[in-house]
């Protein structure tokens, strides 16, 4: 690295930090946390070393930081969009192409509700089946509402 910056890596368990512009080379801090010097001229003190680490380990922490304020955004703008999503209709009624036509009653989860399906109240859907409207038979709407047709 540059300006007093260095490069880390992580090469077989050990953690490789070099920094060329403190005056020293490699320095290798081991997984029992001791440092090991590997540099050109053989003078790198454990305080300078111990330094660089500190300043690689701020730049990670600040790093997840900005993460965890990322993700707090992201948590609250889905908890904003769950608050203002409408609820689920507890029945829907599915019309045909004239709108006038009524072809099948569901409920509100049913998963093949068909593109024209709108929100119906529970007296809705009883007459509609009592007047031989027919029911979904994925989500069987006549045995949610209690009744037999």
């Amino acid at each position: 690295g540059e300006g007093g910056r260095g490069d880390t890596q992580l090469a077989g368990g050990l953690l490789v930090v070099h920094a060329c512009s403190a005056g020293w080379g490699w320095a290798v801090w081991r997984h029992d946390h001791r440092i090991e010097r590997m540099n050109d001229s053989g003078v790198a003190s454990r305080l300078a070393l111990l330094r660089f680490l500190e300043r690689v380990q701020e730049r990670d922490l600040a790093r997840t930081r900005r993460r965890i304020v990322d993700e707090e955004r992201r948590e609250a703008e889905r908890r904003v969009g769950e608050a203002r999503r409408l609820p689920v209709p507890e029945w829907l009624i599915e019309r045909g192409l004239d709108r006038n036509n009524i072809v099948a009653v569901h409920t509100g989860e049913c998963w093949d509700p068909g593109k024209r399906a709108r929100p119906a109240t529970r007296a809705q859907a009883v007459e509609a089946l009592r007047h031989q409207v027919p029911a979904c038979t994925k989500c069987r709407p006549e045995t949610a509402l209690g009744i037999e047709i």
